[in-house]
């Protein structure tokens, strides 16, 4: 895993010919971290893994090496293990759940952590003061599973929080109110107001982000655009400078050397000092986290090895043995996104000398070494930041270019004021511009579009790692450019021709909770029959569940978009709707006067701004994509009454001998004036309120199935009388709040 280093000299020099490290290039930590990977696969049930083992084996036998294997069979033993120990980790929480409770803990920003009993939870929503001591009160309940494609696996990602010397958080508490808060105190209370001294908020709240990775009040800030300052650095593909990472630790342990350098320090202490502040940081200031744990452990290697004149580490090497001490304590971080964009990034910069020998000689080393390096990242991270946000930013590289040098200044400055404790205003003069600046390259290439995407399928991935393979052989020498394009393409293909040749065909009912959205898409329509939305909660249905929901389904723009009436659980979301996708038409059923509905008129504003066409539907209004049709069959061309429900829009899909009839949320007896005939699925109105799916509407549409939208709410819906017509009706009942998004296929 080394080479010869000179220590008078700093000169690293090769292997001799012939020698070990000559003639086995895999590093021992390659297939031990490939059979912890697998195994932990395994353990979670996921086939995956098989071939994790399978490709250690692989690599094993090529190097010539094949008694490395056995490498694979060990890391395999010892990633089954741990996740297995972590499994096995008692519910401490499990007496009280579905109990209101009162808990008193310390709150770090993400979870609360008590001392009787030993466990952490997770806070919903998260209580807008910073960490510290806390006493909040609210139900416990158990976290949910991704119940929308696209959507927050909260279940998963808090499974993956957990390691063998850290509880593992296994419960929410929802509602959570503050009752008592004591700011953070010791070194991180310090350091955390010298980020902040003299420092506006928005500024003090970036800070806060870049240097202790906690983005809460960074995603409470807006630009005066009206998009929040987290959306436009994600937009930007700026995300990864508000998680700690190995830039953070390069940069500060390469200042630091450079000081202790110009001291004139020998190596023992211009690298050792460096090295033993590592752990400090990771464990007193910053916390672990997989992304910053990954980049302080291959820090403390490389700088270990530079003390003692070993020379420069093999980067694989050091890069699976990261691995390996992250996955033994903290195994499901695996399934963690950071961990997973922190380890695929790096691999993807180990490549980046090669390709900035690819670039023009004249232009200068250090340009064609950032770009190989912005490049590479974003390449090497393409797949899961597409499949996990459903959208791909298309000004990364020159956002990142313009932020790599304000970052190379803020991290030391802030790292200094942090320091400084009370006194930061010192430095912070400084830090000001700098990060006004950052903010205004987010902010500016934030604005610009983004290229929407789809779930990956396994075929995806596998089709992508092929065409990385094939692009790391050509840098490296060993395939030819052309046979690297023409794999790379034909990759490309593959996955396109699917959704070419099988377009999809379906309704989609969408898991909003307690409201309504419905998506139908065939070829030559895509119309989203309202958007959701939350009462008396600033959480943004369309933004934060509807959107990424349409992306993850490969959803690039939307024909039509229908408002069935006023209601904030039918069309609050749909202002984020349509000025995320572009839109042809926006059709209303009751357009009311202006300022007589706050809802409704943002969504029309919405569509004023984005230009989009709005249409106040009537009974008979159709539109036709093939054999498939969507008639109004409500309003009927009057308003019924004051009430929005009365003049909700009722729509009817037919698609040869299948119907479907979309009722929003008329009421009986309206419900029954409509006219929507014989059946094959009902989507109830209102939820499932006693006033709707009444025995005359039954008795005239006869279904096979009936679906309801409905959430956790304080109404009752679905009533039990509901429930009762239905089943003497002799129909299924399909339920949202049971079965998250429910897809259903058109003939």
């Amino acid at each position: 895993m080394v080479t010869g280093h000179d220590p008078q000299t700093g000169e690293v020099r090769p292997p001799p010919p012939g020698s070990r490290a000559q003639g086995g290039r895999l590093a021992w930590s390659v297939p031990l971290a490939l059979g912890m990977v697998g195994g932990i696969l395994l353990h979670l049930g996921l086939s995956w893994g098989a071939l994790a083992l399978l490709a250690g084996t692989l690599l094993s036998v090529l190097d010539a090496r094949p008694l490395l294997a056995s490498l694979v069979l060990l890391g395999a033993v010892l990633g089954f293990g741990s996740a297995h120990l972590q499994a096995r980790e008692p519910d401490r929480m499990a007496p009280w759940v579905g109990a209101l409770v009162t808990l008193r803990g310390h709150w770090d920003g993400q979870f609360l952590t008590l001392d009787d009993p030993a466990a952490r939870v997770a806070l919903a929503p998260k209580p807008k003061q910073g960490p510290g001591e806390l006493v909040v009160s609210g139900r416990l309940i158990r976290p949910e599973g991704r119940r929308t494609p696209g959507g927050f696996d909260q279940a998963a990602w808090l499974r993956s929080q957990g390691g063998l010397l850290v509880p593992t958080p296994k419960t929410v508490l929802v509602r959570a109110e503050v009752k008592r808060h004591v700011p953070e105190q010791g070194l991180r209370g310090w350091f955390r107001r010298g980020l902040s001294a003299g420092l506006p908020s928005r500024p003090a709240a970036l800070m806060t982000a870049v240097e202790l990775g906690e983005r809460g009040d960074i995603g409470r800030e807006s630009f005066d655009e009206g998009f929040s300052v987290r959306d436009a650095f994600a937009r930007a593909g700026l995300a990864h400078l508000m998680a700690l990472s190995g830039q953070n630790v390069a940069l500060l342990t390469g200042t630091l050397i450079w000081l202790l350098g110009a001291l004139g320090a020998r190596p023992v202490w211009k690298y050792g000092l460096p090295a033993a502040l590592l752990p400090v940081y990771l464990l007193l200031l910053v916390g672990a986290t997989p992304s910053i744990t990954r980049a302080v452990l291959m820090g403390g290697a490389a700088l270990l090895a530079l003390m003692v004149g070993r020379g420069r580490l093999d980067p694989l090497g050091v890069v699976a043995l990261a691995a390996v001490a992250c996955l033994l304590l903290f195994p499901l971080w695996l399934l963690d996104i950071g961990f997973q964009l922190s380890f695929l990034a790096v691999l993807g910069l180990l490549l980046s000398g090669r390709l900035a020998e690819r670039l023009p000689a004249r232009w200068p080393r250090a340009l064609r070494l950032a770009l190989s390096a912005t490049v590479l990242a974003e390449l090497a991270t393409l797949p899961v930041i597409a499949h996990t946000f459903g959208e791909l930013p298309l000004v990364g590289l020159p956002a990142n270019l313009l932020a790599a040098p304000l970052m190379a200044a803020l991290v030391p400055l802030g790292f200094v004021a942090g320091l400084l404790g009370p006194a930061g205003g010192l430095v912070n003069w400084a830090v000001a511009p700098l990060a006004s600046a950052l903010l205004w390259v987010a902010q500016t290439f934030g604005s610009a579009p983004v290229l929407t995407w789809g779930n990956l399928g396994a075929g995806g991935f596998v089709a992508y790692a092929l065409a990385a393979a094939a692009g790391a052989g050509w840098l490296l020498g060993r395939v030819r450019g052309q046979a690297a394009l023409t794999a790379a393409l034909a990759c490309a293909a593959l996955t396109w021709l699917p959704g070419q040749l099988r377009p999809p065909r379906e309704l989609v009912f969408l898991d909003v909770g307690q409201g309504d959205a419905t998506l139908l898409r065939v070829p030559g329509l895509t119309m989203l029959i309202d958007g959701g939305g939350s009462v008396g909660s600033d959480y943004d249905v369309g933004r934060g569940t509807v959107l990424p929901a349409l992306r993850a389904l490969g959803v690039r723009k939307l024909d039509v978009v229908v408002a069935t009436h006023a209601d904030t659980d039918h069309v609050e979301g749909l202002s984020s709707v349509l000025r995320g996708l572009p839109v042809g038409e926006l059709w209303v059923g009751h357009l009311k006067k202006p300022g007589e509905d706050p809802v409704l008129d943002a969504v029309l504003s919405a569509a004023h701004e984005r230009k989009v066409p709005v249409r106040e539907l009537r009974r008979g209004d159709r539109v036709t994509a093939g054999p498939v049709s969507v008639t109004a069959l409500w309003p009927a061309g009057h308003v019924w009454s004051t009430e929005d429900n009365d003049n909700s829009v009722a729509l009817r899909v037919e698609d040869g001998e299948f119907r479907a009839a979309l009722l929003g949320d008329l009421p009986d007896p309206a419900e029954a004036l409509v006219g929507a005939g014989d059946l094959t699925l009902l989507k109830a109105a209102h939820h499932g309120s006693r006033f709707s799916t009444g025995e005359a509407l039954l008795r005239q549409t006869t279904p096979s199935d009936v679906l309801i939208s409905v959430g956790r709410n304080t109404y009752g819906h679905p009533t039990r009388a509901v429930l009762d017509r239905i089943a003497a009706a002799g129909a299924k009942v399909w339920r949202t709040d049971e079965l998250g998004t429910v897809r259903w296929p058109l003939p």
